[in-house]
Protein backbone atom coordinates (compact mmCIF):
# COMPACT_ATOMS: atom_id res chain seq x y z
CA UNK A 1 0.00 0.00 0.00
CA UNK A 2 2.94 2.17 0.88
CA UNK A 3 4.36 1.99 -2.30
CA UNK A 4 1.47 2.57 -4.69
CA UNK A 5 0.99 5.93 -2.00
CA UNK A 6 4.52 7.57 -2.43
CA UNK A 7 4.08 7.91 -6.57
CA UNK A 8 0.94 9.38 -6.07
CA UNK A 9 2.13 11.39 -2.89
CA UNK A 10 4.94 12.42 -5.49
CA UNK A 11 2.67 12.95 -8.80
CA UNK A 12 0.54 15.80 -6.52
CA UNK A 13 3.44 17.72 -5.81
CA UNK A 14 4.55 18.18 -8.96
CA UNK A 15 0.14 19.05 -10.14
CA UNK A 16 0.85 21.32 -7.93
CA UNK A 17 4.25 23.36 -8.58
CA UNK A 18 3.17 23.23 -12.06
CA UNK A 19 0.05 24.51 -10.89
CA UNK A 20 1.75 27.33 -9.09
CA UNK A 21 4.61 28.23 -11.41
CA UNK A 22 1.42 28.29 -14.42
CA UNK A 23 -0.22 30.78 -11.37
CA UNK A 24 2.35 32.64 -11.42
CA UNK A 25 3.45 33.00 -15.14
CA UNK A 26 -0.35 34.22 -15.75
CA UNK A 27 -0.13 36.72 -13.30
CA UNK A 28 3.42 37.78 -14.55
CA UNK A 29 2.13 38.39 -17.85
CA UNK A 30 -1.48 39.99 -17.09
CA UNK A 31 1.26 42.63 -15.49
CA UNK A 32 2.20 43.79 -18.51
CA UNK A 33 0.39 44.60 -21.88
CA UNK A 34 -0.12 41.93 -24.86
CA UNK A 35 1.05 42.97 -28.20
CA UNK A 36 0.05 39.95 -30.76
CA UNK A 37 1.56 39.29 -34.19
CA UNK A 38 2.83 36.45 -35.69
CA UNK A 39 6.39 34.94 -36.70
CA UNK A 40 7.79 36.39 -40.36
CA UNK A 41 10.68 34.28 -41.28
CA UNK A 42 12.15 35.57 -44.71
CA UNK A 43 11.83 33.57 -47.86
CA UNK A 44 14.02 34.07 -51.01
CA UNK A 45 13.33 32.83 -54.59
CA UNK A 46 16.19 31.40 -55.83
CA UNK A 47 16.35 31.60 -59.95
CA UNK A 48 18.91 31.65 -62.95
CA UNK A 49 20.17 34.78 -64.59
CA UNK A 50 20.18 32.94 -67.80
CA UNK A 51 17.86 30.37 -69.50
CA UNK A 52 18.73 26.96 -70.66
CA UNK A 53 18.53 23.05 -69.77
CA UNK A 54 18.59 21.93 -66.17
CA UNK A 55 21.31 19.58 -65.22
CA UNK A 56 21.57 18.55 -61.74
CA UNK A 57 18.83 19.56 -59.09
CA UNK A 58 20.88 19.18 -55.57
CA UNK A 59 18.62 19.80 -52.92
CA UNK A 60 15.01 18.61 -52.35
CA UNK A 61 11.95 20.11 -50.32
CA UNK A 62 13.12 20.29 -46.24
CA UNK A 63 16.63 19.86 -47.07
CA UNK A 64 18.82 22.29 -45.14
CA UNK A 65 21.40 24.90 -46.93
CA UNK A 66 24.27 26.42 -46.21
CA UNK A 67 25.53 29.82 -47.42
CA UNK A 68 27.15 29.75 -50.34
CA UNK A 69 26.34 26.06 -51.41
CA UNK A 70 25.37 24.68 -54.95
CA UNK A 71 21.35 23.97 -55.36
CA UNK A 72 21.52 23.46 -58.73
CA UNK A 73 23.02 23.83 -62.15
CA UNK A 74 22.39 24.25 -66.03
CA UNK A 75 23.95 22.57 -69.10
CA UNK A 76 26.96 24.71 -69.15
CA UNK A 77 28.25 23.29 -72.73
CA UNK A 78 26.57 25.92 -74.78
CA UNK A 79 27.79 29.25 -72.54
CA UNK A 80 31.28 26.90 -72.38
CA UNK A 81 31.33 27.36 -76.11
CA UNK A 82 30.77 30.46 -76.28
CA UNK A 83 33.29 31.57 -73.83
CA UNK A 84 35.99 29.73 -75.75
CA UNK A 85 34.62 31.95 -78.95
CA UNK A 86 35.05 35.20 -76.48
CA UNK A 87 38.57 34.20 -75.14
CA UNK A 88 39.91 33.67 -79.27
CA UNK A 89 38.55 36.97 -80.30
CA UNK A 90 40.37 38.20 -77.27
CA UNK A 91 43.47 36.62 -78.61
CA UNK A 92 42.74 37.99 -82.51
CA UNK A 93 42.10 41.61 -81.43
CA UNK A 94 45.34 41.22 -78.72
CA UNK A 95 47.48 40.15 -81.92
CA UNK A 96 46.56 43.06 -84.31
CA UNK A 97 47.45 45.63 -81.80
CA UNK A 98 50.84 44.02 -80.77
CA UNK A 99 50.99 43.93 -84.64
CA UNK A 100 49.99 47.82 -85.25
CA UNK A 101 52.28 48.54 -82.30
CA UNK A 102 55.52 47.04 -83.04
CA UNK A 103 55.18 48.90 -87.24
CA UNK A 104 56.36 47.69 -90.41
CA UNK A 105 58.95 44.69 -90.23
CA UNK A 106 62.83 45.60 -91.41
CA UNK A 107 62.94 43.36 -94.52
CA UNK A 108 59.34 44.59 -95.79
CA UNK A 109 61.28 48.41 -95.43
CA UNK A 110 63.93 47.34 -97.16
CA UNK A 111 62.06 45.08 -100.11
CA UNK A 112 60.23 48.53 -100.46
CA UNK A 113 63.54 50.68 -100.92
CA UNK A 114 64.73 47.82 -103.58
CA UNK A 115 61.62 48.36 -105.57
CA UNK A 116 62.02 52.39 -105.49
CA UNK A 117 65.69 51.55 -106.51
CA UNK A 118 64.61 48.96 -109.78
CA UNK A 119 61.58 51.46 -110.67
CA UNK A 120 63.98 54.89 -110.88
CA UNK A 121 66.60 52.71 -112.59
CA UNK A 122 63.90 51.57 -115.26
CA UNK A 123 62.40 55.77 -115.34
CA UNK A 124 66.03 56.77 -115.93
CA UNK A 125 66.58 54.23 -118.62
CA UNK A 126 62.79 55.92 -120.07
CA UNK A 127 64.32 59.04 -119.47
CA UNK A 128 67.04 58.28 -121.93
CA UNK A 129 65.29 56.58 -124.70
CA UNK A 130 62.51 59.80 -124.46
CA UNK A 131 65.30 62.40 -125.01
CA UNK A 132 67.21 60.47 -127.45
CA UNK A 133 63.29 59.65 -129.55
CA UNK A 134 62.42 63.37 -129.42
CA UNK A 135 65.82 64.48 -130.78
CA UNK A 136 65.21 61.94 -133.74
CA UNK A 137 61.85 62.86 -134.56
CA UNK A 138 62.27 66.17 -134.84
CA UNK A 139 65.34 65.76 -137.82
CA UNK A 140 62.97 63.28 -139.32
CA UNK A 141 65.70 60.41 -138.51
CA UNK A 142 62.76 58.19 -136.87
CA UNK A 143 58.81 57.64 -137.21
CA UNK A 144 55.93 59.66 -135.03
CA UNK A 145 55.02 56.10 -133.79
CA UNK A 146 58.22 55.55 -132.29
CA UNK A 147 58.55 58.74 -130.47
CA UNK A 148 55.05 58.15 -129.11
CA UNK A 149 55.78 54.62 -127.79
CA UNK A 150 59.09 56.06 -126.13
CA UNK A 151 56.97 58.84 -124.62
CA UNK A 152 54.14 56.28 -122.98
CA UNK A 153 56.95 54.09 -121.61
CA UNK A 154 58.61 56.99 -119.86
CA UNK A 155 55.27 58.14 -118.22
CA UNK A 156 54.95 54.43 -116.83
CA UNK A 157 58.22 54.51 -115.21
CA UNK A 158 57.61 57.78 -113.92
CA UNK A 159 54.20 56.53 -112.38
CA UNK A 160 55.48 53.36 -111.01
CA UNK A 161 58.40 55.13 -109.66
CA UNK A 162 56.33 57.49 -107.44
CA UNK A 163 54.33 54.25 -106.76
CA UNK A 164 56.90 52.63 -104.96
CA UNK A 165 58.43 56.12 -103.31
CA UNK A 166 54.68 56.00 -101.83
CA UNK A 167 54.55 52.58 -100.22
CA UNK A 168 58.03 53.20 -99.07
CA UNK A 169 57.32 55.99 -97.10
CA UNK A 170 53.97 54.91 -95.72
CA UNK A 171 56.13 51.64 -94.55
CA UNK A 172 58.92 54.36 -93.11
CA UNK A 173 56.21 56.04 -91.08
CA UNK A 174 54.75 53.52 -89.62
CA UNK A 175 50.82 52.70 -88.42
CA UNK A 176 49.02 55.57 -88.05
CA UNK A 177 47.49 56.52 -84.15
CA UNK A 178 43.88 56.26 -85.66
CA UNK A 179 44.67 52.50 -86.47
CA UNK A 180 46.31 52.27 -82.94
CA UNK A 181 42.99 53.74 -81.37
CA UNK A 182 41.15 51.23 -83.20
CA UNK A 183 42.67 48.52 -82.54
CA UNK A 184 42.60 49.25 -78.86
CA UNK A 185 38.69 49.89 -78.92
CA UNK A 186 38.11 46.82 -80.55
CA UNK A 187 40.46 44.71 -78.11
CA UNK A 188 38.68 46.32 -74.90
CA UNK A 189 35.07 45.28 -76.45
CA UNK A 190 36.46 41.94 -77.03
CA UNK A 191 37.40 41.74 -73.16
CA UNK A 192 34.10 43.04 -72.01
CA UNK A 193 32.81 40.21 -74.04
CA UNK A 194 35.13 37.83 -72.62
CA UNK A 195 34.15 39.01 -68.81
CA UNK A 196 30.50 38.74 -69.79
CA UNK A 197 30.69 35.28 -71.14
CA UNK A 198 32.65 34.17 -67.81
CA UNK A 199 29.87 35.83 -65.80
CA UNK A 200 27.17 33.97 -68.12
CA UNK A 201 29.08 30.84 -67.55
CA UNK A 202 29.23 31.29 -63.51
CA UNK A 203 25.03 31.73 -63.93
CA UNK A 204 24.94 28.49 -64.77
CA UNK A 205 25.38 27.06 -60.78
CA UNK A 206 22.74 28.28 -58.70
CA UNK A 207 23.99 28.78 -54.42
CA UNK A 208 21.89 30.12 -51.84
CA UNK A 209 22.60 33.54 -50.65
CA UNK A 210 22.17 32.79 -46.90
CA UNK A 211 21.53 29.07 -44.38
CA UNK A 212 17.96 28.10 -45.15
CA UNK A 213 15.69 25.27 -45.78
CA UNK A 214 13.97 24.39 -48.87
CA UNK A 215 10.22 24.86 -48.88
CA UNK A 216 9.41 24.10 -52.74
CA UNK A 217 11.42 22.85 -55.20
CA UNK A 218 9.94 23.84 -58.68
CA UNK A 219 11.97 22.41 -61.32
CA UNK A 220 13.65 18.81 -62.39
CA UNK A 221 16.72 17.89 -64.49
CA UNK A 222 16.24 18.23 -68.05
CA UNK A 223 13.49 21.20 -68.00
CA UNK A 224 13.79 24.45 -69.09
CA UNK A 225 13.97 27.12 -67.46
CA UNK A 226 13.69 30.88 -68.68
CA UNK A 227 15.72 33.88 -66.64
CA UNK A 228 14.16 34.87 -63.41
CA UNK A 229 12.15 32.23 -62.87
CA UNK A 230 11.80 30.08 -59.49
CA UNK A 231 13.70 27.11 -59.31
CA UNK A 232 13.66 26.94 -55.73
CA UNK A 233 12.61 29.17 -52.70
CA UNK A 234 14.63 28.61 -49.40
CA UNK A 235 13.47 30.02 -45.99
CA UNK A 236 16.34 31.54 -44.28
CA UNK A 237 17.10 30.92 -41.04
CA UNK A 238 18.57 34.13 -39.75
CA UNK A 239 17.54 36.28 -38.49
CA UNK A 240 13.69 34.95 -37.25
CA UNK A 241 11.29 37.97 -36.48
CA UNK A 242 8.30 38.87 -35.10
CA UNK A 243 5.60 41.09 -36.68
CA UNK A 244 3.59 42.57 -34.11
CA UNK A 245 1.40 45.31 -33.90
CA UNK A 246 0.66 47.95 -30.99
CA UNK A 247 -2.42 50.48 -30.21
CA UNK A 248 -1.58 53.98 -30.60
CA UNK A 249 -2.47 54.02 -26.46
CA UNK A 250 0.47 51.69 -26.11
CA UNK A 251 3.08 52.76 -28.92
CA UNK A 252 4.83 54.65 -26.29
CA UNK A 253 6.09 50.80 -24.69
CA UNK A 254 7.37 50.20 -27.87
CA UNK A 255 10.68 51.39 -28.58
CA UNK A 256 13.64 50.12 -30.44
CA UNK A 257 16.05 48.13 -28.84
CA UNK A 258 13.99 47.45 -25.55
CA UNK A 259 14.06 43.48 -24.77
CA UNK A 260 10.87 41.80 -25.30
CA UNK A 261 9.65 38.18 -24.10
CA UNK A 262 7.79 36.30 -27.28
CA UNK A 263 5.57 33.38 -26.17
CA UNK A 264 3.91 30.68 -28.61
CA UNK A 265 1.33 28.22 -28.10
CA UNK A 266 3.76 25.39 -28.49
CA UNK A 267 6.07 25.47 -25.40
CA UNK A 268 6.20 27.69 -21.64
CA UNK A 269 8.88 29.26 -21.97
CA UNK A 270 9.44 32.85 -23.32
CA UNK A 271 11.64 33.22 -26.00
CA UNK A 272 13.81 36.51 -25.81
CA UNK A 273 14.11 39.42 -28.50
CA UNK A 274 14.84 43.04 -29.15
CA UNK A 275 12.57 45.30 -30.71
CA UNK A 276 13.86 47.13 -34.05
CA UNK A 277 11.92 49.24 -36.34
CA UNK A 278 8.58 50.87 -35.35
CA UNK A 279 6.52 51.56 -38.49
CA UNK A 280 6.17 55.67 -38.25
CA UNK A 281 2.55 54.97 -40.52
CA UNK A 282 -0.78 53.29 -38.66
CA UNK A 283 -2.47 50.94 -40.25
CA UNK A 284 -5.78 48.35 -39.54
CA UNK A 285 -4.88 45.34 -37.60
CA UNK A 286 -4.38 42.68 -40.04
CA UNK A 287 -6.87 40.09 -39.67
CA UNK A 288 -3.73 36.93 -38.88
CA UNK A 289 -3.90 38.59 -35.62
CA UNK A 290 -6.65 36.75 -33.71
CA UNK A 291 -7.85 39.26 -31.13
CA UNK A 292 -10.89 40.42 -31.29
CA UNK A 293 -9.88 43.74 -29.64
CA UNK A 294 -7.32 44.51 -32.00
CA UNK A 295 -8.99 43.53 -35.57
CA UNK A 296 -10.17 46.63 -35.86
CA UNK A 297 -8.11 48.71 -34.27
CA UNK A 298 -5.48 51.54 -35.76
CA UNK A 299 -2.21 50.40 -34.98
CA UNK A 300 1.38 50.30 -35.77
CA UNK A 301 3.64 47.77 -36.83
CA UNK A 302 6.99 46.79 -35.08
CA UNK A 303 9.48 44.07 -35.12
CA UNK A 304 10.85 41.97 -32.94
CA UNK A 305 13.93 39.94 -33.70
CA UNK A 306 14.46 36.79 -31.40
CA UNK A 307 17.96 35.88 -30.28
CA UNK A 308 17.52 32.66 -28.70
CA UNK A 309 15.43 30.98 -31.78
CA UNK A 310 15.57 26.91 -31.29
CA UNK A 311 14.60 25.60 -34.75
CA UNK A 312 10.62 25.29 -33.65
CA UNK A 313 9.22 28.74 -34.94
CA UNK A 314 7.42 28.53 -38.24
CA UNK A 315 6.22 31.18 -40.77
CA UNK A 316 2.80 33.02 -39.79
CA UNK A 317 2.97 30.91 -36.66
CA UNK A 318 0.75 33.19 -33.77
CA UNK A 319 2.86 35.03 -31.02
CA UNK A 320 2.16 37.31 -27.88
CA UNK A 321 5.01 39.73 -27.33
CA UNK A 322 5.26 41.71 -23.97
CA UNK A 323 7.90 43.62 -22.80
CA UNK A 324 10.48 42.67 -20.67
CA UNK A 325 11.13 44.72 -17.28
Amino acid sequence: MKRIIAPILLLAAIAAGWYAWKTQTTESRKDSPAFHGNIDIREVRLGFRVSGRVQAVLKEEGDAVAAGEVVARLDDEPFRNALGQAEAQVGQFSARLEELRNGNRPEEIEQARKILAAAEATLENSRLVFERQRRLVGEGAVARQDFDTASSAYRTSRARRDEAKARLDLLEAGTRAEQITQAEAGLETARAALAQARTTLADTVLTAPEAGVVLTRAVEPGSMVQAGSTALTVSLLNPVRVRAYAPEPLLGLVQPGREALVYTDSRPEPYHGRIGDVSPRAEFTPKSVETEELRTSLVYRFRVVIRDDDGLLRQGMPVTVRMKD
